[in-house]
């Protein structure tokens, strides 16, 4: 087979060099490591919502105080509130009656991982994995798909908020914190909340015995101060 060589000019043949490297370029920019590490629109994570409304968002993350649970439901159902449960997956798929309960009593599901673990110190695969997993528990228990997500002990870095964002997740964190976790009594968490209210806030609870006891305390003189209180999403609402 006789091969036939055919002589470039030098301005072809620096044109074709210049059309090799512009495919190579697209090629690396389709590709999905380089659109994660250039994608400059992931947005941070939400410490409070609309500061034009005033509606205070309850955010209450459950992986263990499960004794609570029901007796804080009462306490909302008795004054017809809706706040955000960020549900741990091993949790869910232990006490599907009651995640079924808030559910059934109009309470916003959210994500808290599968297993309680630091994501901060998680890869992006593996962060993908604990916000999956509770995905698909909570909603083969429930139907509802959860599109926000708190992480554990709050600890989060950029690989976590990529693997959040990349799932379609909003990273929620808090503007308030009761510290309800501490135990350190009714009167500490119920100031910790009442010491700056405020237009989107968001207020972090756990589901522990003085939790319950303060929270009539708190919904009476959040109400008695002009405000409303609901889920995540409605503090976040334009």
């Amino acid at each position: 087979m006789k091969v036939i060589f055919i002589p470039l000019k030098r301005n072809t043949l620096i044109q074709l060099l210049v059309i090799s490297s512009f495919i190579m370029l697209l090629f690396f920019f389709q590709s999905t490591e380089a659109r994660t590490v250039l994608n400059r629109t992931i947005a941070p994570p939400v410490y409070k919502g609309n500061e034009n409304n005033p509606i205070i968002a309850f955010e209450c993350n459950v992986v263990w105080g499960t004794d609570y649970i029901g007796p804080m439901l009462d306490v909302f159902k008795e004054h017809d509130i809706r706040i955000t449960f960020f549900i741990g997956g091993e949790w869910a798929k232990n006490n599907p009656a009651l995640l079924n309960r808030m559910k059934a009593e109009g309470h916003e599901l959210g994500n808290h991982g599968y297993s309680h673990k630091h994501h901060s110190k998680l890869d992006l695969e593996q962060n993908r994995k604990e916000i999956l997993g509770t995905e698909k528990e909570i909603e083969s228990i429930t139907g509802v798909k959860t599109t926000l997500f708190a992480p554990p002990y709050g600890e989060f870095n950029e690989i976590t908020i990529k693997a959040a964002d990349s799932l379609g997740y909003k990273t929620v964190m808090w503007s308030i914190d009761t510290i309800d976790w501490k135990r350190d009594g009714i009167d500490k968490i119920i100031h910790r909340v009442m010491k700056n209210p405020h237009n989107g806030a968001m207020v972090l609870m756990h589901p522990t015995a003085d939790t319950v006891a303060a929270l009539p305390v708190i919904i009476e003189r959040l109400q008695s101060q002009g405000y409303s209180i609901g889920t995540v999403s409605e503090a976040l609402a334009e």
